[in-house]
Order: C-alpha cells, then sequence, then structure tokens
C-alpha cells in the first residue's frame, strides 16, 4: 500500500495506552509523555489538527496512593481514576504549555455518543477547540462509568474509543501508540519468529486469530480490542496505524508516509457520522 498519502492527513487523532505512560511501578512517564507533548505539538505547527485519546488515569491514580496490586473494586478503581486525571492532565497542560498550546479535557461515556443531542453537543465542542488550536484531550469518564472494570473490549477500552472519536470528528487518520510495534502474525512476545504485518486491507479470520492475549498489566487494551477499533475505523473511511508508544518521535515519520507499524487501510467512502456506535 502507498503511504504517501498519509502525508496529505489533516485531521489526526492519536491514542496513547497506559504502558506508553507510565512505568511497571505505576508511576508516570514523565520523559515520554513530554516526548509526545513535543511530537503533537510539532505536527500542530506544520497546522495539522490533533486530538489526543489518553489512558492512563487508574494506573496513575493507583501509584499516587500507593495502591499494591490487588483485585480492585468497581468503587476503587473509579476513585482511582479521579485522582488519577487531575495528575494526568497537569502533566499534559504542562508538556503542551511548553509549545505553546493549551489543552481541554472531555470524558465521555457510552450514553453520551448514544445520545442525539450530546452527541450534537461533543461534537459542536470538539470543532470549536481545534478551529482554536487547544488540544483536546479525552478519555472515558471512569468515575461515572463501570463497563471498563466488567468487560475489556467494550466501549470502555480507549482503543473502541478513539475509534469512535475519529468517526466523530470525521479524522483522517487514527494513530494507536501501544507497547508493540504493530500487528504480528502471532504474539511477539511468545514466539520470535513472529512476523509484522506491514498492511491490511482486510481483516480476516487468520489475522484475528493471531492477534489474540491481552494488553498490558498496567493497561486494558490487548490487540483484539485495537482489530475492534480498527473495525470502527476502516468502515468510516479512516486509515488506522498501530505503532509503538515508546517513540513517540515515529508520528512524524508515519505522517511523512513512511512504512511505520501496522497500517490498517480505510474504506474508499467515508462514512458521515451517526448517532449510534456500536461495536
Amino acid at each position: 500500500m502507498n503511504r504517501l498519502a498519509l502525508a496529505d492527513a489533516k485531521r489526526v487523532v492519536i491514542k496513547v495506552g497506559t504502558s506508553s505512560l507510565t512505568y511497571e511501578n505505576g508511576r508516570m512517564n514523565l520523559a515520554n509523555l513530554d516526548r509526545l507533548c513535543r511530537a503533537i505539538a510539532d505536527q500542530m505547527n506544520r497546522d495539522r489538527e490533533m486530538i489526543l485519546v489518553s489512558s492512563g488515569a487508574i494506573a496513575i491514580g493507583k501509584s499516587r496512593l500507593n495502591v499494591i496490586d490487588h483485585d480492585a473494586t468497581v468503587q476503587e478503581q473509579q476513585a482511582y481514576a479521579a485522582v488519577g486525571q487531575t495528575d494526568l492532565m497537569n502533566a499534559y497542560s504542562r508538556g503542551f504549555s511548553e509549545y505553546g498550546y493549551s489543552v481541554a479535557q472531555l470524558l465521555l461515556t457510552r450514553d453520551d455518543v448514544d445520545d442525539p443531542l450530546t452527541l450534537h453537543n461533543i461534537t459542536n465542542t470538539f470543532e470549536e477547540l481545534i478551529h482554536r488550536r487547544v488540544v483536546p484531550i479525552i478519555n472515558e469518564n471512569d468515575t461515572v462509568s463501570t463497563k471498563e472494570v466488567y468487560h475489556n473490549g467494550t466501549f470502555g477500552d480507549n482503543d473502541a474509543l478513539s475509534a469512535i472519536v475519529a468517526k466523530i470528528v470525521e479524522a483522517d487518520l487514527l494513530i494507536l501508540l501501544s507497547d508493540i510495534d504493530g500487528l504480528y502474525n502471532c504474539d511477539p512476545r511468545q514466539n520470535a519468529n513472529a512476523c509484522l504485518i506491514s498492511d491490511v486491507s482486510k481483516l480476516t479470520p487468520d489475522i484475528v486469530r493471531g492477534a489474540g492475549g491481552t494488553g498490558s498489566r498496567r493497561g486494558t487494551g490487548g490487540m483484539i480490542s485495537k482489530l475492534s477499533a480498527a473495525t470502527i475505523a476502516m468502515n468510516a473511511g479512516i486509515d488506522m496505524i498501530i505503532s509503538n508508544g515508546s517513540r513517540p518521535d515515529e508520528i512524524a515519520r508515519i505522517l511523512n508516509g513512511e512504512s511505520i507499524g501496522t497500517l490498517f487501510k480505510a474504506q474508499e467512502m467515508k462514512q458521515h457520522p451517526v448517532t449510534r456506535y456500536m461495536l
């Protein structure tokens, strides 16, 4: 597939996972977060419109509260998210302000995008923030939503949320920054002979079978959830790429048309946003 067309992407949604924002102990990886802010700000300096979907609140909140890993209740995870989201947004605000940009927080639930009037208001908010060159930062509203706690891969998974956001804002490209270089034919953490798949034009049963496995210990989304996001994006006419979140500088290389990660090629026609985004 010809990736040079990605250089023409005007509106880009970036999703960054928990493992790219935290260390194994759950504390924030400030160095990588700063690199991410710089990479996004640099693209905005080139007049691209950038939207960020960020995980990490629960893990950061647990670290802030000195919580040792255990089977947390719904209420506990909601409390961790409330604490961690504040720290996360403060870090983003400091990071982007270094490059002259402000940030805005949008916390969404499935009910928000299922309601036509609320969705209309969300869309208007996105457009106004983008017009004012503000970086919208989106996360699942974990303090009121329980789906992520019970079911990985539902709306509560930010992979799916990022694809829904990309569809709402009619993005040209969705980039998922993960703890892996892209989609492999089998799990590279278990098979040294695993091969990176550069381009995907159709999600076949073989691809889905090879993508088994869950996400990192600190996050929720595995490769299966990323394929769900790819389905949403591709069907909406939006290209999607999975790349390694430990190297945010690759955002620029992707947008220069280099062959980085795995490209999921969009269908020919963009679909207009609809009022429901059922997976």
